[in-house]
């Protein structure tokens, strides 16, 4: 699929989502290479893996995988 073939309406919030969701996918990874296990709730490995999942995993990760001091 070509942007040609993409609604010009559709273009710019299909970027920003784009730019969203590596912003978050980013910054899920970067936060949990700082933690370790005992920070979490999980296994890291898990939450590694589910921030991959489009906005639901690092959204998940920053909701429920960390813990609070």
């Amino acid at each position: 699929m070509s942007s040609k073939e993409i609604d010009p309406r559709f273009r710019l919030p299909l970027a920003l989502a784009a730019v969203v969701q590596v912003a978050l996918t980013a910054a899920a990874l970067l936060d949990l290479r700082k933690r370790t296990e005992d920070q979490l709730r999980g296994p890291k490995r898990l939450w590694t893996v589910a921030s991959f999942v489009n906005f639901v995993g690092p959204i998940a990760y920053f909701t429920f995988g960390r813990r609070r001091p």
